[in-house]
């Protein structure tokens, strides 16, 4: 395949193809196709869940994927094993994974994310699935394979999989270059196309976590009104900020632990620039959270500006809001707060 840019002159300037290890290390792949996840399939993207994964026989997953319906995504980058070591890998990655329930998924992804949102919520925001029909987590894999040289051993290998029922893809990529330094990847599928064990699990790698610097860097103007005010009524009242990858559960601490009041995201992330409530944190726990969880719902409701977002509240900040209305929420808070407080966590 060849490929060129064309300059002022009209004139054509071919991009080289190379090998992607000469002038990059492997992690460069894994990180590239983590953020990327509209690479795999053309017509949906995959939700990373997890990189470099460990298993129950302590081998790592390069990269662990859920698609729109739940199933899980084994990604592994061939790199310089042999056409048998990649595939048994592959296979034994996808008898770990095939054990997998929710909760273990949630884990992962939570371990991974740096966040306290549950899985499930982030992967119907992620697919602005918004029907109250049930994800069925995990129902099947789909086992992936990427390299710059997909061997005729991967090949026949694969398709035999794929007629025994397992959905085995190979995608092989390559890697140009021009003499600006312009870089760019093309992909084919060779295998597949764009159609279509209880135990504790942890990603080894996670996202960087932000902080209130970037947060707020990140925000709008009408977001950087309401955050502000919020941060400001969180450091009077020296309460807790526990940082993700993206945004920050806001959070009243004890002696034995602490409980989270609301969640904030920014204008980047799948919730968009908005402000949730964590009444599973409460009901988990802080005693007696009944009365404590419904009086703070209806105020809410009250403020006009909260919506349902399944068993919580959302607040999406997409306009400006009076100080009045700022502040009454903040108000809302430090009524919860000071509930909380009284009542204490559970032992």
């Amino acid at each position: 395949m060849k490929l060129f840019t064309i300059d002022k002159s009209g004139k054509f300037i071919q991009f080289k193809e190379k090998e992607f290890k000469e002038q990059n290390k492997e992690i460069d792949l894994e990180i590239l196709l983590e953020n990327n996840p509209e690479y795999f399939f053309e017509k949906s993207k995959i939700l990373i869940i997890g990189r470099q994964v460990t298993t129950n026989l302590n081998t790592f997953i390069d990269l662990l994927g859920i698609d729109e319906f739940g199933n899980t995504v084994v990604i592994e980058l061939k790199r310089d094993k042999t056409p048998r070591e990649t595939l048994a890998q592959l296979v034994e990655y996808a008898s770990f994974i095939d054990n997998l329930d929710y909760e273990q998924l949630n884990e992962i992804f939570q371990n991974y994310s740096s966040e306290e949102f549950e899985l499930e919520d982030y992967h119907q925001q992620y697919y602005e699935n918004y029907s109250n029909n049930n994800i069925s987590w995990n129902k099947n894999s789909k086992l992936v394979i990427v390299a710059q040289d997909i061997t005729k051993e991967i090949k026949q290998t694969s398709l035999y999989l794929r007629k025994k029922g397992i959905e085995v893809y190979c995608v092989e990529f390559k890697y140009f270059i021009n003499k600006t330094n312009i870089k760019m990847i093309s992909s084919d599928f060779i295998v597949g196309d764009e159609e279509f064990i209880r135990q504790k699990v942890k990603s080894d790698k996670q996202l960087p976590k932000t902080n209130i610097k970037n947060f707020t860097d990140s925000l709008d103007g009408n977001g950087k009104i309401v955050f502000k005010k919020l941060f400001e009524f969180a450091e009077k009242e020296e309460l807790l900020f526990r940082w993700g990858s993206k945004g920050f559960s806001l959070n009243v601490p004890f002696d034995n632990g602490f409980v989270a009041l609301c969640f904030g995201y920014p204008p980047d992330s799948v919730y968009k620039q908005s402000i949730y409530t964590g009444f599973e944190e409460i009901t988990k726990k802080v005693n007696n959270p009944e009365k404590i969880i419904s009086d703070f719902k209806n105020e809410l409701i009250k403020l006009k500006h909260f919506k349902k977002a399944k068993t919580n509240l959302k607040w999406v900040i997409s306009k400006k809001y009076s100080e009045t209305e700022i502040q009454n929420f903040i108000e809302k808070i430090k009524l919860l707060l000071e509930k909380i407080r009284i009542k204490g966590l559970k032992k």
